[in-house]
């Protein structure tokens, strides 16, 4: 009785039943195999969650396999990475480009099916989630991407943006604070094409949860403003469960959470315990698995042509409902050409001609400006010409200066705060919600976001921006307060490893900008990398517009700021540290030592350019020295001394600490003689001497 479904309590008719028996015990077996042939991997979740998730494919979820990026389909985030699998295994069954020898290789080098779930490797996977919480996250961007746009474009007989985004996460996902966050963000978005369904098998990987985990979840979500409903047989309840999201696609003003309850690895001998959430089951136990659910124990990998089938129905529906959808769009573009034009465009990933038109250009007579100020002035130029852009802050509007003087807040129509037309969302005091649910904007399409909050606290959301990078999402995180140049709130919020460790991550641009003309040219970069996110630490204080920059010369990385023949040294940094670099070289010349400066806004871009451009800007035999009111860790590679922070910071004006820390015109002067003294007396090590 526990493991075959309780036909009698059912009413969907008897050949229905066998079928859906039929697909939910071969997903079941499947899992075992795949995980048994990778001697790796989590069988028990997609054995429990298989119900559930057969419910969602055969009834609900609309997608089309043949083009995976169709903008309607329903979206499906499986946030329990640990149930990879699964995935896997509907996907194979649904008929996207992954085959069974791609379910033989799970966990294998190169393969489509890697460990968990990555949006980049695998067609049909929406998100790349793994690390719990991430894909809840994600999902919530998700949905508020579909809310945006349905506001924007739907018209009175033109239905274009009407998905559902599913979501399946676990106990795990549900005691991550990231998934706290977006969930309260959710439910006073009023986000109701949102769809969790709470697989409650009462496992983790310490054991029953019982041991760490005991609140009422429904009533925490209930407290957020969801709709809540609970199924207490997810293992034989395929009516109750289907009901259950039949009444969730009712409530149209709240997200739903469907609490499940399961039994992890059903039909293992170990089932309902830990044994089956991080392990394979053993051969022997596969084998009496297989004989519970009426399969062949000797036959592996195996799906009965009868499943095939029945999911090629599944499939066949997504790719009418894609081929209406498209018909659709043509008839709205006959009637609403700039619309119907504007959504071709940015699901294309094409940006407007000329938007670059817009951006900025300063001149050494123009006004000293905080870098997030100058941010702020390139948001209100481009807002209006770059609809694509929807932004926010945790909480630090006046201090991030992320909101254009045109700006409608995202908010349910009803509560009046704002409109779902609107493109400036008020995260609050979520970093981690935040960045999770842009990534979840970005994977929509149709979007660019950016969102804001200082740079010190973007280590509350590093989770999530990693796997900005790790899925190649295009989100802007405007980082201000970028330094000990911060001042008075002291070293509590002053980072100094934190950009260190962001240009350690793969795929991801970090920009900070000396001057306006840096500004607009780090926002070039930053929109036109459509498949890396980017970072921008932005100044709190006033800098000067610098002689020697440009919009375009950013675009490199790094570059000659100001040049001199027969240079004795060369200094080099980034932001606010550039101005005080130029001072001192025009002191030094003046004293009749050849001095040199090199801005260096992006690492990750100067790191691009060629040899023997790296050379032009570092040639050989010339000391460098580099000034960054930050760690000086990493600044080995460009430099040969650096003037950096090796402590945390102070509380105080920015003034008296740059001095007391030594960013100044008169200790880069005095670093800059010694420098030079020392290497008059030794070889000069080159920096950049790697061919390839």
């Amino acid at each position: 009785g526990l493991y075959f479904l309780k036909l009698h309590s059912v009413k969907f008719s008897d050949m229905t039943v066998q079928i859906d028996t039929l697909s939910i015990n071969t997903i079941r077996t499947l899992a075992a195999d795949v995980v048994r042939k990778a001697n790796s991997g989590h069988p028990g979740a997609p054995m429990g969650c298989a119900p559930m998730a057969h419910v969602l494919f055969s009834r609900f979820i609309t997608t089309n396999p043949e083009n995976p990026l169709w903008p309607n389909r329903d979206r499906f985030v499986l946030s329990n990475g640990h149930g990879c699998a699964l995935h896997y295994i509907l996907l194979h069954l649904m008929g996207y480009d992954l085959t069974m020898d791609d379910l033989k290789a799970f966990r294998q080098t190169d393969s489509k099916t890697p460990g968990h779930p990555e949006s980049h490797m695998t067609p049909g996977i929406e998100v790349t989630t793994g690390p719990l919480g991430q894909g809840f996250a994600n999902s919530v961007g998700l949905a508020i991407a579909q809310t945006h746009l349905s506001a924007i474009f739907n018209k009175p007989g033109f239905d274009l943006f009407t998905n559902h985004t599913y979501v399946i996460a676990g106990d795990g996902c549900l005691q991550e604070g990231i998934a706290s966050e977006a969930a309260s963000l959710a439910g006073h978005l009023q986000l109701g094409h949102l769809i969790v369904l709470y697989d409650d098998n009462h496992v983790s990987i310490d054991g029953d949860t019982e041991v760490s985990f005991t609140e009422d979840v429904l009533k925490r979500f209930e407290a957020y403003g969801w709709h809540t409903q609970f199924i207490t047989d997810g293992d034989n309840d395929l009516e109750g469960i289907t009901r259950a999201i039949e009444e969730a696609k009712k409530v149209t003003n709240k997200p739903s959470i469907i609490k499940i309850r399961t039994i992890i690895g059903i039909g293992s001998k170990f089932q309902g315990t830990e044994k089956v959430h991080g392990s394979p089951l053993s051969p022997d136990d596969i084998v009496e698995v297989k004989k519970i659910y009426g399969f062949d124990p000797e036959k592996h990998f195996h799906v009965p042509p009868e499943v095939y089938k029945n999911y090629e129905h599944f499939k066949q529906k997504g790719v009418h409902a894609e081929k209406q959808w498209n018909e659709l769009l043509e008839k709205y573009t006959q009637q609403h050409p700039h619309e119907g034009a504007e959504i071709k465009r940015r699901f294309s990933k094409k940006l407007p001609e000329n938007w670059t038109d817009h951006l900025p250009r300063y001149t050494p007579a123009d006004t000293a400006v905080a870098t997030r100020k100058l941010s702020e002035i390139v948001l209100n130029k481009l807002a209006d010409i770059l609809p694509e852009l929807i932004g926010g802050s945790a909480d630090l509007t006046g201090s991030n200066l992320t909101r254009w003087k045109t700006a409608v807040d995202f908010q349910p129509d009803s509560t009046k705060l704002g409109k779902y037309s609107g493109r400036y969302i008020r995260y609050g005091v979520r970093e981690h919600g935040m960045a999770g649910a842009m990534n979840g904007i970005s994977a929509y399409g149709g979007l660019i976001p950016f969102g804001g909050t200082f740079l010190n606290f973007i280590s509350y959301a590093l989770g999530a921006v990693r796997l900005s990078a790790l899925s190649s999402q295009r989100v802007i995180y405007v980082m201000t307060h970028d330094s000990i140049g911060l001042g008075e709130d002291g070293p509590t919020h002053q980072p100094i490893e934190t950009l260190a460790g962001l240009r350690g991550l793969p795929n991801i641009l970090v920009f900070r900008p000396a001057d306006g003309n840096e500004v607009s040219g780090t926002y070039l970069a930053a929109i036109e990398n459509l498949h890396r996110p980017s970072v921008l630490a932005l100044t709190r204080q006033n800098l000067p517009h610098l002689e020697g920059s440009s919009v375009e010369k950013t675009l490199f990385g790094g570059y000659v700021l100001q040049d001199v023949e027969h240079a004795q040294v060369t200094f080099t940094g980034t932001g606010s540290e550039i101005s005080i670099a130029v001072e001192a070289a025009k002191r030094l010349n003046q004293a009749g030592i050849k001095t040199r400066v090199v801005s260096l806004p992006s690492l990750e871009l100067f790191e691009e350019q060629s040899i023997e451009y790296k050379r032009t800007v570092f040639p050989d035999g010339i000391p460098v020295i580099s000034v960054e009111a930050l760690t000086t860790f990493g600044w080995s590679k460009y430099a040969h001394v650096s003037v950096g922070m090796t402590t945390f910071g102070s509380s105080g004006p920015y003034q008296q600490l740059y001095k007391k820390y030594g960013f100044t015109p008169e200790n880069l002067v005095e670093k800059a003689r010694k420098t030079i003294e020392f290497y008059q007396k030794h070889p000069v090590p080159s920096l950049i001497n790697k061919p390839f």
